[in-house]
């Protein structure tokens, strides 16, 4: 298997400045069994997904990731799990929120698509 550490970060780097830059272009990153939880609530299938993703009410977003830690997901298949905190500078905010993510990614094709991906904002 693949160095899962450089896979991660090379993942979340794309991930996050295409998040960053222009939300819809992560359409690409899902399938249609794909599924996102954001804060609580499910959302199945990669158009689903990046219209939620796309219609969230703010202008601007700045991803600062703190940490990134990955581990084989499967004895058999080159699939990962990433946990991902940082903080989220939304519209230029000079006080950041706190969030975690964690995705799940499977091989295919040579790259990795988004099989699983959890958000959280993180209060308190």
């Amino acid at each position: 298997m693949a160095d899962i550490n450089n896979i991660a970060k090379q993942f979340t780097d794309f991930y996050y400045q295409t998040f960053d830059s222009n939300r819809s272009q992560l359409l690409s990153l899902y399938r249609d069994s794909s599924m996102l939880t954001f804060e609580g609530t499910p959302i199945q299938g990669a158009t689903a997904i990046t219209e939620k993703l796309t219609n969230l009410p703010f202008a601007t977003v700045l991803h600062k990731v703190t940490t990134i830690d990955a581990q084989p997901s499967s004895p058999t298949v080159a699939s990962l799990i990433v946990s991902v905190t940082g903080l989220l500078v939304v519209d230029g905010s000079e006080n950041p929120l706190q969030f975690s993510q964690v995705f799940q990614l499977i091989p295919d094709a040579g790259s990795y698509y988004v099989f699983n991906d959890i958000f959280r904002l993180n209060y308190g």
